[in-house]
């Protein structure tokens, strides 16, 4: 049995910890210039008055806000406009609502950066002179594809009507606005096109704390800096390395079983999603990791079952988590008997598409 090496998973996560400090920086303060807030009265604006116009709009923001700036952002920062969107228009909260915490977890499959599991999948693929997009871009699709029309569905009879159209939103400075813009919308290609993503998001972070220090200090504080998250992420890498010392390897290979074949995708995916959900998708992806590295498919799958699939408990990622806290504080209380029972619908499907597009693409 070999002693964990810590050194060595420090090297590993080191920079993905510092792209997670660097990202909130960019998100938080875009956030508090009024990026996210602009972005949702503009939208609504857009829409001309067509709630099914603004819906669809607000589709494309999350899957934007959560493919560039991770699915904590969505959860966090969208969210709450979203919601308080709706409520100025007359409109359900809880479709918006849903519609943000679906796309947080299932659009996240298209770039590293989407989510953290991401970032550590991408780390054991670009030493093979494998692609992240290339490899993802189909699953992703489906993915998307799947959730975009099961929310339709479930909202069918809400997507109808009119709403007033509001005045378009200015914020306080229009300067910082662009600043945020151009970081924000730089990133997205900078990131697809294979620039070090914690290169990429450090220089974005710089950028926008300069320029609120110049224009607008008050927006700048130590609590934009996710002490927490960092310090809880890093105990979970290190309390899944010790378990793998001990044993887990050879648990979750019996498991998740071998092969590249639709059914052994599907497997390796179900597995991963079930992990998420009873515990967390971050150790669940760590927990079945060496298991799935014999083959980039299996890799895909793993990441569609611990990205698309933690949308049944609570606690399945830390943007549900979030998500449940920033609709608490802005009035909405989703209960949990129905957001588990349409997510026992939407996980299904997800992972079978999902994994379909994978076996097809490959």
């Amino acid at each position: 049995m070999q002693p964990p090496d810590l050194i060595d998973l420090a090297v590993r996560v080191g920079p993905i910890l510092l792209f997670l400090v660097a990202i909130t920086v960019v998100a938080e303060l875009a956030d508090r210039i009024g990026l996210f807030a602009v972005i949702a009265r503009w939208a609504a604006v857009l829409g001309r008055g067509s709630v099914l116009g603004l819906w669809l709009s607000v589709v494309l923001v999350a899957s934007a806000a959560t493919a560039v700036l991770s699915l904590d952002t969505t959860a966090v920062l969208l969210t709450p406009v979203v919601l308080v969107l709706a409520r100025r228009l007359g409109l359900s909260q809880e479709m918006f609502a849903m519609t943000a915490v679906w796309l947080a977890n299932t659009a996240s499959l298209i770039l590293p950066v989407s989510n953290l599991t991401n970032l550590l999948a991408d780390a054991r693929l670009r030493p093979e002179g494998i692609r992240f997009t290339a490899l993802m871009w189909a699953p992703a699709v489906a993915v998307w594809v799947v959730t975009v029309v099961a929310l339709a569905v479930v909202y069918r009879r809400r997507l109808g009507g009119r709403y007033d159209v509001p005045s378009p939103f200015r914020a306080d400075d229009g300067v910082l606005l662009a600043m945020a813009a151009v970081v924000c919308a730089g990133l997205g290609p900078a990131f697809a096109l294979g620039v070090d993503v914690t290169l990429a998001a450090s220089a974005g972070a710089v950028i926008l704390v300069v320029g609120c220090l110049l224009r607008a200090p008050r927006l700048v504080g130590w609590r934009l800096l996710p002490w927490p998250l960092v310090l809880g992420v890093s105990v979970l890498f290190v309390l899944v390395e010790i378990a793998h010392a001990y044993g887990l390897t050879t648990l979750v290979t019996a498991l998740v079983g071998q092969g590249t074949g639709w059914a052994d995708l599907l497997r390796l995916a179900g597995v991963s999603a079930l992990g998420a959900n009873l515990l967390n998708n971050l150790p669940a992806y760590l927990a079945i990791e060496p298991a799935a590295l014999d083959a980039p498919a299996r890799v895909a799958a793993l990441l569609v079952g611990v990205n698309a699939g933690p949308l049944i408990t609570p606690w399945a990622s830390l943007a549900t988590l979030l998500w449940v806290g920033r609709c608490r504080a802005g009035g909405l209380q989703v209960p949990w008997t129905r957001f588990a029972g349409l997510g026992l619908i939407l996980v299904p499907l997800c992972l079978v598409a999902g994994t379909v597009a994978l076996a097809v693409s490959g």
